[in-house]
């Protein structure tokens, strides 16, 4: 019955409108008064969840990309992947995925990407004869390689949620065959599209100018080198190379490229104290919330069931991929990630796949969440700066949410694509 109480309780606030992160902490509240225990106990539970060390990492993480972004690095960026691809059709579609990609890999969120490269190519695409739908829908899904990359706060997130069962280290190397797969999937999407609407192409402005913008532009991607090096070699772990990103940050927009001002650095603190309060908010709270789980054994419950519907695994990893993707259109990819690894990475576990391949499967079903009303964060972003309603953008986003989708089934089922990198590392 409590558990009932707490489900119910849980998706009842929910379609009332009350903020998921009250919503999970209000059912393990009503949960508590039922069972007759002490509220002391999600307290206790909330702040237990928030002391671990590596989440030092997350306000780094989050800080680092704020600066790289009121820092003006987005505009270098672009400037590359234009000189890259801008001249093959729809150019300015491809300089989108290729720009997306690569502040991605510095920003660490698909909000942060939409919110940069958005504001710069969406009109840009628009002012050239670029439809509003196809410029919003290559930039939402460019940004969602974000969510991969070295930097991404989510992979830390999801390190505490499986309880220690995939390293921040291996989930690093894990998301870096992934991201390249759905870019090139982004890139054909984009690709497709221009063509059956006669996108004009670029002009190629040869070898120089993408070595130049190059140089320019490589400063700002430095800073994954940095991670990815710093990490792999042992020099430094993943919570150390998040503060020294943020020194990186701060040296290179502040006195290399002098781009940062005063009111935006401050602007850049502000944004940056408010993410991670919403974040560690929201990792307490779940923090409580999956206390409750455990205890209720709703893993168990979950995997005696999908046992029940089919012993074939590659029956019960799709099952998951569509439970996970119906609750990423209600949550937010944080609060995703916290109620449902503890329920559903035992049991992908016990039909055969790697917590760290799960974690991958975890991050793109959220990733295509973001991209899915009713939530839709990174949309509905993406249609307030291309001026156009989400109902448009739905109607002729389906070539983009394909890529997604077929990059998440490929690394569903080829385990090696998330696994080699990790395993290659741990045999050096």
């Amino acid at each position: 019955m409590a558990l009932t109480i707490l489900t119910l309780s849980f998706f009842l606030l929910l379609i009332l409108g009350v903020p998921v992160a009250f919503s999970i902490g209000l059912c393990s509240l009503i949960t508590v008064a039922y069972e007759g225990l002490p509220v002391a106990v999600v307290f206790q539970k909330m702040v237990g969840g928030m002391q671990v060390f590596s989440f030092l990492a997350i306000p780094f993480f989050i800080l680092s990309g704020e600066l790289m972004l009121y820092g003006g690095i987005a505009d270098r960026i672009v400037n590359f992947a234009k000189a890259l691809v801008g001249h093959v059709r729809g150019g300015l579609g491809m300089t989108n995925v290729v720009a997306c990609t690569l502040f991605g890999g510095i920003s660490g969120s698909a909000v942060a990407d939409v919110s940069a490269m958005g504001a710069v190519l969406i009109p840009v695409m628009k002012r050239e004869g670029y439809d509003a739908d196809y410029a919003v829908n290559v930039t939402t899904h460019a940004a969602l390689v974000g969510v991969l990359m070295p930097t991404s706060l989510n992979i830390i997130i999801f390190t505490l949620a499986a309880g220690g069962s995939a390293s921040v280290f291996d989930m690093i190397l894990a998301g870096i065959i992934p991201g390249v797969l759905l870019t090139v999937c982004n890139l054909i999407a984009a690709y497709w599209v221009a063509v059956k609407r006669g996108y004009p192409t670029g002009a190629w402005q040869g070898w120089g100018a993408v070595w130049t913008t190059f140089v320019k532009a490589m400063p700002g991607l430095f800073v994954v080198i940095i991670i990815l090096a710093g990490i792999v070699s042992g020099v430094f772990t993943a919570t150390e190379a998040a503060s020294i990103s943020v020194l990186y940050s701060l040296l290179l927009t502040g006195l290399v490229y002098r781009s940062l001002s005063w009111d935006n650095f401050i602007a850049a603190l502000a944004k940056s104290v408010k993410t991670t309060g919403i974040v560690l908010l929201l990792i307490g709270i779940s923090a409580a919330f999956g206390y409750f789980m455990a205890f209720y054994e709703v893993p168990d419950i979950m995997g005696e069931w999908m046992a029940s519907v089919s012993a074939e695994p590659w029956i019960v990893f799709l099952m998951v991929n569509v439970m996970l993707f119906i609750l990423g259109t209600f949550l937010d990819m944080a609060p995703t990630i916290l109620v449902c690894t503890p329920i559903f990475m035992p049991i992908c576990e016990k039909f055969g796949m790697d917590p760290i391949q799960f974690g991958i499967v975890m991050l793109l079903n959220c990733a295509l969440g973001l991209n899915t009303p009713p939530v839709g964060t990174t949309q509905f972003v993406g249609c307030a700066i291309g001026e156009i309603s989400v109902g448009q953008v739905m109607r002729t986003i389906w070539p983009f949410y394909g890529s997604l989708v077929i990059t998440m089934l490929v690394i569903t089922y080829i385990p090696a694509l998330s696994l080699w990198l990790p395993h290659l590392a741990k045999g050096m």
